[in-house]
C-alpha cells in the first residue's frame, strides 16, 4: 500500500462521518482510493468529479475570482467534498449527511494542503502566442 493509499485511508478513519476519499490528476485519473472504494465507483467517480472540477475553474473564469479551491455538493444522504492541491491533484470526499460538515471542509483543505509530498505536481498547460489578442482568455466584464 503507498503512502497515499495510506493518508487517504487516515482522512476517512479520523473525520467522523467520511465514508471514502479517492484522488484525481486534474485530467480524471484515479491515482489512490481510500479501502472502501469499489473500482466500479472509482471510475463512476473519475467521471463525475472532472466535470463537476470543470464546472468549477469555468465559474471561476467567468467570475474572474482567482483559482478554484473547493467544490461541495450537498445531497439528501450524503455531501461529497472536491478540493484541488497546490500540484494540481484533485482530492474527493465523500460524508454521510449527517457529519459535521464544517470539520470535514477543514480537514479536506488541511490534506489538500498538505498533500504535495504523496503527489505528483502537474503543469498547466503553455498558452500558445497567436499574434494578437483573441480574447480567449478574457472571461470578465
Amino acid at each position: 500500500m503507498d503512502s497515499l493509499t495510506v493518508a487517504l485511508d487516515g482522512l476517512v478513519d479520523r473525520v467522523p462521518g467520511a465514508e471514502f476519499a479517492v484522488v484525481l490528476s486534474p485530467d480524471g485519473l484515479l491515482l489512490a482510493r481510500s479501502r472502501a472504494v469499489s473500482d466500479e465507483v472509482a471510475e463512476q467517480l473519475s467521471s463525475v468529479v472532472s466535470g463537476l472540477y470543470a464546472l468549477g475553474q469555468a465559474a471561476t473564469r467567468v467570475c474572474a475570482t482567482g483559482t478554484l479551491r473547493q467544490v461541495v455538493m450537498q445531497m439528501s444522504r450524503a455531501f461529497v467534498f472536491i478540493a484541488t492541491t497546490r500540484g494540481g491533484a484533485i482530492l474527493t470526499v465523500r460524508m454521510g449527511g449527517d457529519a459535521e460538515v464544517g470539520d470535514m471542509a477543514y480537514e479536506v483543505a488541511l490534506f489538500a494542503a498538505q498533500a504535495e509530498r504523496n503527489l505528483p505536481v502537474y503543469l498547466e498547460p503553455a498558452r500558445v502566442a497567436t499574434g494578437g489578442d483573441s480574447g480567449a482568455d478574457h472571461w470578465g466584464p
